[in-house]
């Protein structure tokens, strides 16, 4: 068997209770050095209904904004893709990041902008 690193551990425990399901989705973040993405899944279907990343949004924003300010766009621009689909309920899969820093920004800004964890 592979040795998991300690983030592919965390995953693979939170995998294991959080799936997203027609009535709550599941709201999926993946953090790298540089930049931050999230995309809203019915894992019944397999399907991705909305996505954001900070690569579109900072193409759309002139200037350089900090990462955690890039975090932020993108979960306003993740929440308001979600209601145009008419997404309101999501549950929040960390991925097994730590809810801090960039996780947290981006899940209090899509709060903020109504989506309900």
């Amino acid at each position: 068997m592979q040795q998991l690193t300690g983030r592919a551990r965390r995953k693979r425990r939170i995998r294991k209770k959080v799936s997203g399901d027609p009535s709550r989705l599941r709201l999926s973040v993946f953090r790298s050095a540089r930049h931050i993405y999230a995309q809203v899944i019915d894992d019944s279907t397999g399907n991705t209904v909305a996505s954001a990343s900070s690569l579109i949004e900072a193409k759309s924003n002139e200037g350089e904004a900090s990462k955690m300010d890039r975090a932020k766009q993108v979960g306003a621009a993740l929440a308001k893709a979600c209601a145009a689909k008419g997404v309101e309920k999501v549950v929040f899969d960390r991925n097994g990041y730590m809810y801090h820093g960039r996780v947290r920004a981006l899940a209090d800004a899509a709060r903020e902008a109504g989506l309900r964890f």
